[in-house]
């Protein structure tokens, strides 16, 4: 389980097809830290580290993982957001973010204000009952707060800390990203679901 707070920006050194799956290193600062079986949330995606040295680690992702996620297009010199789990010892600062990929979407637009970005990400009609103006969302594993409801598409404010130590300044207009819709929120929207049955 994680926060969607990102600890460090990393970078993608090797993707090495496996079969129908890939295996992805990457750079981190935090990897002489990291041991095998360790759980980092790369990009949104709960992964297990498979290896890892002094400067980064390897993961595994398997046939589901790239149904559902961005990262068959993932190539060697992309950025990623990356998290270790969430330990008790600490605070919440996010919010709960198991890093399972609900599903991607792609923005739509970027504006930049004086102090910050507005970023307005594509809906699906079966995801617009997860969206709740001022609720939570895991953009790409960020925890970012619902500016807009716009039916078919919302809006995040980016302000320029997340902006600058997040992969977000790397992505442009088309862009596909990994959404995680808030957990509570779907268990909510479950139970009301089964009471109408």
């Amino acid at each position: 389980m994680f926060t969607g707070i990102i600890e460090g920006l990393g970078e993608v050194t090797a993707v090495i097809r496996s079969g129908d799956g890939i295996k992805v290193t990457y750079s981190a600062p935090f990897a002489s830290e990291l041991s095998i079986d360790d759980s980092v949330c790369v990009n949104g995606v709960c992964q297990t580290v498979i290896a890892c040295d002094s400067t980064g680690f390897t993961t595994q992702l398997v046939e589901e993982t790239l149904r559902k996620t961005n990262f068959g297009s993932v190539h060697v010199g992309q950025k990623a957001n990356l998290e270790r789990s969430m330990t008790m010892q600490h605070r919440l600062d996010g919010h709960i973010v198991q890093g399972h990929v609900d599903s991607t979407s792609r923005i739509i637009s970027i504006e930049q204000e004086d102090t910050g970005w507005l970023y307005t990400i594509g809906l699906d009609k079966e995801q617009r009952d997860y969206i709740v103006g001022r609720g939570s969302i895991a953009i790409n594993g960020i925890s970012l707060t619902v500016a807009r409801d716009l039916g078919d598409s919302f809006m995040v404010a980016i302000i320029p800390y997340t902006y600058e130590f997040t992969n977000l300044h790397t992505l442009k207009i088309g862009d596909e990203v990994n959404l995680e819709f808030d957990i509570l929120g779907k268990y909510v929207l479950k139970y009301l679901k089964n009471r109408e049955n």
